[in-house]
Order: structure tokens, then C-alpha cells, then sequence
């Protein structure tokens, strides 16, 4: 990784989403393109691009293949990253059926939950882990990355079982904020806060 801004990792996927849909139709896309896509001014691409170290051609524009390698390369998904969902309720379920996970290069190898009667079915082609199995199946090196799906109970628990079993990052889902070390990045997102938000302005 190179070091960038919080701000401009955020707008790389925005990017990346644009480059995937046109990859096929076009081979140059302009600093204005993708700033529309990503709601920002062309200056801020123009900034995000060169602090990734890459260039356009004045006129012309930005390759769409190489800027979608550059990209990818830089997000750690050039190649596949394989990701295991706590949780087997409605939302770990859903995401686990989610097929923009697989096209976007995240690989959902696991299921796992608690509940005796979850455990043992399939969610598509994987059948739900106990939850007791995880610290194995992570050191194995079964997965990298992690999705929390569990009660707010349980969230901070499952995240330091996760954090000492070696994960590299976690994606919270649970509606509580959960405590990591630095060096484990973690992503919360707190849909009914998400919705009251939303709600204010709507």
C-alpha cells in the first residue's frame, strides 16, 4: 500500500465500479467520467490518481485496464481474497448470498453460528460451521478476512477470537462499535443508524 488518504481509498471502489462496467465498451476514460461516477471533481481524481502513482495522457485520457490493475493492485484484490461470515441469521445469509461479492473478488469459503439448528444447513454451497471451529479454520488459513453478523452480545468477543486467531480485517455488521488492534483493520456499519441518518434528511 502507498500510503494514501482515507478519503481517497474510499473513492476507489467508485472508481473501480466504473471501470469494471466500461472495461468492455471503452479503453480510455477521462478524470470528468470518473468523477461523476464517484460524485467528486475531477480535480480530486486527478489528486487520488497521481498520489497512486498513475498518470493519464493529456487529450486522451486514463487506460481503463491498467488503471483498473493499478487499482485493484492497491485495494489487495488483484487477486481473490477468501472471507468468512459469523453469523447465519437473515443478514449473514443474505450476504452470503450476495453475488456482488463474488464479482467484486471476495470468495465466501465459510458459514459459522452457534445455533444447532442452522448448523449443518446450506446457505448456496456451503454448509454453516459451528462457531467453535473458527480460531482453527482461520489459523489453517481457510480465510483472511472476516464478516460479523452476530448480536451485539457477542460482537466484540467473536471480533478478539478473530483478531487472536489471526484475521487481517473484519467487516462489522453487528450494531455495536467492536475494539481492535491498529493493525487489524475493521469497517462497522450500523444499518439502523444508517437509516436514521438517512431518515433526517429524507
Amino acid at each position: 500500500m502507498s500510503g494514501l488518504s482515507r478519503a481517497t481509498v474510499s473513492r476507489l471502489p467508485r472508481y473501480l465500479r466504473m471501470l469494471d462496467d466500461i472495461r468492455e465498451s471503452q479503453s480510455t476514460v477521462s478524470s470528468g467520467e470518473l468523477a461523476d461516477a464517484a460524485g467528486v471533481n475531477s480535480a480530486n481524481v486527478r489528486r487520488d490518481l497521481s498520489d497512486l502513482g498513475f498518470q493519464g495522457t493529456r487529450g486522451v485520457g486514463y487506460s481503463v485496464s491498467d488503471l483498473r490493475a493499478r487499482i485493484k493492485k492497491e485495494l489487495g484484490i488483484d487477486g481473490r481474497r477468501r472471507v468468512a461470515i459469523v453469523g447465519a441469521g437473515n443478514l449473514g445469509t443474505a450476504l452470503a448470498r450476495y453475488t456482488g461479492l463474488s464479482q467484486r473478488g471476495f470468495d465466501v469459503v465459510a458459514i459459522y453460528d452457534v445455533d444447532p439448528k442452522r448448523i449443518g444447513r446450506y446457505v448456496g454451497e456451503i454448509a454453516v460451521s459451528d462457531a467453535v471451529s473458527i480460531a482453527t479454520d482461520c489459523e489453517a488459513g481457510l480465510f483472511e478476512m472476516a464478516i460479523l453478523a452476530v448480536p451485539a452480545s457477542v460482537a466484540q468477543r467473536v471480533a478478539d477470537l478473530l483478531v487472536a486467531a489471526g484475521v487481517s480485517s473484519i467487516l462489522n455488521f453487528a450494531p455495536v462499535r467492536v475494539t481492535v488492534p491498529e493493525v487489524v483493520p475493521v469497517r462497522q456499519v450500523d444499518l439502523s443508524t444508517e437509516l436514521q441518518i438517512l431518515s433526517y434528511y429524507g
